[in-house]
């Protein structure tokens, strides 16, 4: 099963990092979450959302509401479950300071 990983952070905060700050973070996040290719997403009543905040790993039911948070990314996981997508999504660094909004994603319909 594939669910996409909506990366929230919030821009003044972000803003305020250095450049080599933002550089690590970038590279941190590379190591643990391969960008690939979005399909459809179910609705956002479908989605839970993640933050870590020290050793603690908070998820709720539904989309990120937060208004001071904007999109910043996106992963495609492939997990057997959505335990398993938490789970890894928990290890994204920008899960740290903002947070992540995880979907399943519908099989994509073909064009041609």
């Amino acid at each position: 099963m594939k669910f996409l990983c909506l990366i929230y952070l919030d821009e003044t905060e972000s803003g305020t990092l250095a450049q080599s700050d933002l550089d690590s973070l970038h590279l941190e996040s590379k190591t643990h979450v391969e960008l690939l290719h979005a399909g459809v997403l179910e609705a956002s009543n479908a989605a839970v959302t993640l933050r870590r905040r020290d050793a603690s790993v908070l998820v709720s039911d539904g989309p990120c509401s937060s208004t001071r948070e904007q999109l910043r990314g996106l992963a495609l996981l492939d997990a057997p479950h959505l335990d398993a997508a938490i789970r890894v999504a928990a290890h994204v660094p920008a899960a740290r300071s903002g947070s992540i909004e995880i979907r399943p994603v519908r099989t994509p319909i073909p064009l041609s």
